[in-house]
């Protein structure tokens, strides 16, 4: 059974069934200790783009927005270690269309979307990622960079995971304020079906 480890703000580890490690927007917290097989990065902002923070093991494939992404327009997929990983709409006031992605990994019979920074999407409103029908998906919430609580639980609504799990709830400006990693008040304001709160630290059975 594939296991995440939040490790807090928007970085969190994906260890597949098999054993493969993927690393989604690397940054802060703990749990970086296992070499990775595939890094995946939303966009290059400091706090997402990390890619190096952890071990590489042999093969590793590291994947970046401008291979998701490398024209107005464009969206490539890709298959690696297992994971098929089809890039979709992210974007705000803070994070350009043509800068960003979310991703929607699929492994282990799952399907999971990890939004990056977003707030409402085209994609979202339009049924398209509905229509994936997803088992997990993350939205941020920090109100600042990213969309508020409250626009992300109606994002939660659009999408219609199985599973909605919130992060990136503080807006970091200080990587060594350990507060800044998560809100525990914000968490519980989210409000989504299946909703699941995950702490820096924790590990969460797929």
């Amino acid at each position: 059974m594939a296991k995440m480890l939040y490790q807090g703000h928007g970085s969190y580890r994906i260890v597949l069934d098999d054993g493969t490690v993927v690393y989604v927007d690397p940054f802060i917290g703990e749990g970086y200790d296992l070499p990775a097989d595939l890094v995946v990065s939303t966009h290059e902002h400091f706090d997402h783009n990390q890619v190096d923070k952890m071990p590489h093991a042999a093969g590793c494939e590291v994947l970046r927005v401008a291979d998701f992404h490398p024209a107005p327009g464009e969206y490539r997929s890709f298959e690696s270690h297992g994971v098929g990983i089809q890039p979709v709409q992210a974007y705000n006031k803070n994070h350009s269309v043509d800068q960003c992605v979310g991703l929607v990994l699929s492994f282990d019979g799952l399907t999971f979307y990890a939004s990056g920074d977003t707030s409402t999407t085209d994609d979202m409103s339009s049924g398209k990622l509905a229509a994936m029908n997803l088992d997990y998906a993350v939205f941020p919430g920090d109100g600042f960079y990213n969309m508020d609580v409250a626009e992300a639980s109606e994002c939660a609504r659009l999408v219609g995971a199985r599973h909605s799990i919130p992060v990136h709830l503080v807006p970091m400006d200080d990587p060594n304020d350990p507060s800044q990693l998560f809100s525990r008040e914000r968490a519980e304001a989210f409000q989504a079906q299946g909703r699941i709160i995950v702490e820096p630290g924790e590990e969460l059975q797929l």
